[in-house]
């Protein structure tokens, strides 16, 4: 009798496949040094040292690698939590910032477990099309002040890095592109003695790794009730990017990720991040970007490596990464920029074909992201604006026919019936001229929810103070549980 074990399938990892693991490794140095002086630039707006904002980096990537739901995506320290633990970190120390990436990790995970991923399917895609335009234009955004009052060799090294990045696949893809630009202008620019701004001028690297402690706090309520409000803005800002992030590289990688495992781990990786002493962090859009579209990275190895080569970087060739040109990475995430655009979405066919409420709600994201430069604030006010703009179509759709024979009338309403539309629907009724016997018939409509319980409570009530009778017939069955449940409960409904 053969063994059972020769009928068990060992699956292996795809990034064991030589081809596989050499896009992954490329993938993830390039994104490495794209991480920098990002990474520095963060840790100022932050008010910590660029250190901080570095080993964050480090470890978010890590830990990200193994706990998170999204193969490929790039998690590091971002912007938008800059932003978010900003006020804390100035106003207070250092220790509060670490407290709250600390406490807003734990937020992450209680709201991951809670589902809180679920909710990105009432993100409609007009959003969608308007946040990933928006950020196109936040990376472009932000090279801008990298291009303005610097030296002029800046700006031919910038042109040559993009044309090196347009022409070098068409001779071979075995090597990203932004990997050759970077080599190429880094070695122009140390060999010709060119004077232009480098990554060494962003602030200094770290020198040893990061080592874990507790934060430097009071371990009271006050603490905590300070704190609080920060790490929840923490966690929902680190969430709503992270979750947005996912959905589009499982649209350009035409795969699914495990959006609720995604939104655990960021609360994992940014607890372990606070213990390490970093700023926290979430998904970085533009590095994957980079990872995913240019290097055509797919697997947890390129996240991991975009970390650990980050470090390797900084401790073992500090000095040769300093020397960097920073035109060489602009140039990096202009392109990304470029490529990252839906283009499509704009073209004026596609904007005479969609609908006003479409093209609406994404210009509508587009603007308040870039005017709050913060991707989750423009999510929700889009989302919000797409609702709104969905209810008001809907509500119009709602129809009241009616049929009259001998002593008695026939209603039949067609429609989905829910506040914005059931409003109107009282007055779609002749309670002085219509005869006794009335039947509202909903066998073509839907009960969405107790103000149209009220809608109809209030037309029986207007009959029967007339001395006529109603009778409410063709409900469903989710619509005669919800009518039998409320009708007569509710206030104010006669």
């Amino acid at each position: 009798m053969p063994s059972s074990l020769s009928t068990v399938s060992i699956r292996r990892p795809a990034w064991l496949s030589p081809r596989v693991a050499r896009t992954e490794i490329l993938g993830g140095l390039v994104v490495a040094l794209a991480l920098i002086p990002e990474a520095i630039s963060f840790s100022v707006i932050a008010g910590v040292d660029p250190r901080v904002g570095l080993c964050a980096s480090f470890t978010m990537a890590v830990v990200i690698s193994f706990v998170g739901g999204r193969p490929a995506m790039i998690s590091a320290a971002t912007g938008a939590i800059a932003l978010v633990v900003a006020p804390l970190a100035r106003e207070h120390g250092f220790g509060y910032l670490v407290a709250t990436v600390v406490l807003g990790g734990l937020f992450q995970i209680v709201l991951g477990s809670l589902g809180v991923a679920r909710l990105m399917r009432f993100v409609p895609r007009s959003v969608m099309v308007g946040f990933v335009n928006a950020l196109a234009i936040l990376i472009f955004l932000a090279q801008v002040p990298e291009l303005i009052d610097v030296p002029w060799p800046v700006y031919p090294l910038f042109a040559g890095g993009l044309a090196v990045m347009v022409f070098f696949p068409r001779l071979t893809k075995a090597v990203p592109a932004p990997l050759v630009s970077i080599a190429v202008l880094t070695a122009l620019t140390i060999a010709a003695g060119i004077a232009v701004p480098t990554v060494g001028d962003k602030g200094a690297l770290p020198s040893a790794l990061p080592v874990p402690g507790i934060p430097d706090v009071p371990f009271t309520f006050g603490t905590l009730g300070l704190i609080a409000p920060y790490a929840l803005a923490f966690a929902l800002v680190g969430l709503m990017e992270s979750l947005m992030t996912a959905k589009l590289v499982d649209d350009i990688t035409d795969s699914h990720s495990n959006k609720t495992r995604e939104a655990v781990g960021q609360g994992v990786a940014n607890v372990v991040t606070g213990i390490f002493g970093g700023m926290g962090g979430c998904a970085m859009i533009g590095q994957t970007m980079i990872n995913v579209k240019v290097a055509g990275s797919r697997t947890r190895l390129s996240t991991f490596l975009a970390g650990t080569f980050l470090m390797v970087l900084c401790l073992v060739f500090g000095p040769v990464v300093s020397r960097i040109p920073m035109a060489a990475l602009v140039a990096v995430m202009v392109l990304v920029a470029f490529g990252t655009f839906d283009w499509h979405s704009i073209a004026p066919k596609t904007l005479k074909r969609m609908p006003v409420g479409e093209v609406a709600v994404m210009a509508v994201t587009v603007g308040i992201v870039v005017a709050t430069s913060n991707l989750a604030i423009g999510v929700v006010v889009g989302s919000i604006t797409a609702m709104v703009i969905f209810a008001r179509r809907v509500a119009h759709l709602v129809e009241v026919t009616a049929v009259r024979e001998p002593g008695s009338v026939r209603y039949t309403v067609t429609g989905a019936l829910f506040f914005a539309s059931s409003n109107d629907l009282v007055y779609q009724f002749d309670y002085a001229d219509d005869p006794e016997r009335v039947v509202v018939d909903l066998s073509a409509a839907h009960i969405w929810d107790a103000s149209t319980v009220a809608a109809l409570d209030a037309i029986t009530t207007k009959y029967e103070a007339r001395g006529k009778t109603v009778e409410i017939v063709g409900l469903n069955k989710h619509s005669a549980a919800m009518h039998e449940t409320l009708s007569g409960e509710l206030a104010g409904s006669s």
